[in-house]
């Protein structure tokens, strides 16, 4: 991926309260600021068919890109314009309307925690009968994170031909190749959003999620490079 830097205006007159944007000097101006929350979600769901990816929020203008419906992004940050529409930013400068989007938080962040209650409800319940019984939980869990480890590092691509072409000579322009690489917050071999990795830089995951990403915003490889071709990133 290209990097981009994302401008943010300076608001020396705007205030934020915990749902949104709040009115600008109400004596003298009644003209809202464009203005930046952190964040209010961690990933969005693509309600229609397909959206527009657009290049800023404040004078937004459509990249040609498109997203998928039913895909899920990553969030970075959350934006209100002035005309206080409520934008997300995917990161490298790709915002979308947040009225074509679900937002809400990492579905495995929640099943983790109702995994994680279910067995420490199941272990309380087992040690008041079974002192020695409360050990099985805990090592079929364990077998259990094994078993997904492995699964995650033995993935393989389904790119073949003039796929598997495009996805090797996009992966030359952005790395040269390697996994290891690394510039700003875009790492490895397709130099993705270190968030989109959640935190897992294998050469198996940087595989898998390549792959996710490009099906989702371009459908295939070979039309992810020609957009390459076109603007210099992906």
């Amino acid at each position: 991926m290209k990097i981009k830097s994302i401008l943010v205006k300076s608001i020396a007159v705007a205030a934020l309260s915990v749902t949104g944007l709040v009115a600008v000097n109400n004596t003298t101006s009644n003209t809202a600021q464009a203005a930046t929350v952190q964040n209010d979600a961690s990933v969005v769901t693509v309600n229609h068919n397909s959206i527009n990816v657009y290049n800023n929020y404040e004078n937004p203008v459509a990249t040609g890109q498109t997203l998928a419906g039913n895909t899920s992004w990553k969030v970075i940050k959350t934006a209100y314009d002035s005309k206080g529409h409520k934008w997300y930013d995917l990161g490298k400068n790709q915002w979308v309307r947040a009225k074509y989007v679900t937002a809400g938080y990492h579905a495995a962040s929640t099943a983790q925690k109702t995994a994680t209650t279910t067995t420490a409800n199941t272990q309380t319940q087992t040690q008041t009968t079974n002192t020695a019984a409360t050990q099985a939980p805990a090592q079929t869990q364990h077998t259990q994170t094994a078993a997904a480890s492995t699964s995650a590092k033995s993935y393989t691509s389904n790119a073949t031909g003039s796929e598997a072409s495009a996805k090797a000579w996009i992966a030359s322009q952005e790395s040269g190749g390697s996994y290891s690489a690394s510039n700003g917050q875009y790492v490895g071999k397709y130099q993705l959003s270190a968030s989109y990795l959640d935190g897992d830089y294998s050469a198996a995951n940087q595989e898998r999620v390549a792959d996710n990403y490009v099906k989702g915003r371009y459908g295939s490889w070979s039309a992810a490079k020609a957009f390459w071709q076109a603007n210099g990133w992906y």
